[in-house]
């Protein structure tokens, strides 16, 4: 797994990032929450790893960063005791975990294997054609970094043809799957385009759609 630490404090990030590179873990190590959200946009990661207790409130700005752009990485933020700020992570459903300050490195490893089996199981149902994202068990659908509404048969039609974008599926292939009539496929066909755009599923005339190149 490849984990961001994000820890201003030297005397803690340092050890930390070692400790867990010994333990097999690929670490990178950012000092504040800008440098992090920078390096979010470039390189996928497994886990978060961050301290709320960042000068200034990077922490929460960060949080509110990944919010606002639907970032599926999981996070894992570290808190001092008794702060209540672990609280209003978990509350306002950023944090996917949180463990309170001090803590053993056992503890911290338990909690990356639970978060790393997680994220496994979401990436079973995640699927992404460039700017596009679909989130198949919750029938949730990103376009850009926008949430954009759909249908429980909109959401299963786009599943079919974002599981292997490069081919084409042919229309006795979509009925079947979807278990609708022809132009039942064709009306949900429409309302994607009209949501998503005209370009995010091509016609091949006489044979099926296939998704669009989606920047």
């Amino acid at each position: 797994m490849r984990i961001l630490l994000v820890e201003d404090n030297l005397l803690i990030g340092g050890p930390l990032q070692h400790r867990l590179r010994r333990k097999g873990f690929v670490v990178d190590w950012a000092i504040d929450g800008a440098s992090a959200l920078l390096v979010l946009r470039t390189t996928p990661y497994g886990l978060v790893l961050l301290d709320l207790a960042l000068a200034g409130g990077d922490a929460l700005t960060l949080l509110a960063g990944l919010r606002h752009r639907n970032d599926p990485t999981p996070v894992l933020v570290i808190t001092p005791r008794n702060t209540g700020a672990d609280q209003a992570a978990s509350q306002d459903s950023v944090a996917d975990d949180c463990l309170v300050k001090p803590f053993a490195l056992n503890e911290l490893l338990a909690s990356i294997r639970v978060e790393g089996l997680q994220q496994m199981r979401r990436l079973e149902t995640t699927l992404h054609v460039g700017a596009l994202w679909l989130d198949s068990a919750q029938c949730r659908v990103w376009l850009r970094d926008h949430e954009v509404p759909v249908t429980k048969q909109e959401s299963a039609l786009l599943r079919e043809l974002m599981r292997d974008p490069t081919s084409v599926v042919t229309h006795e292939q979509l009925g079947q799957r979807l278990e609708m009539m022809t132009n039942a496929v064709q009306v949900h066909v429409h309302n994607l385009r009209r949501k998503l755009g005209v370009d995010t599923i091509r016609n091949v005339r006489g044979v099926g759609y296939r998704i669009g190149d989606i920047a």
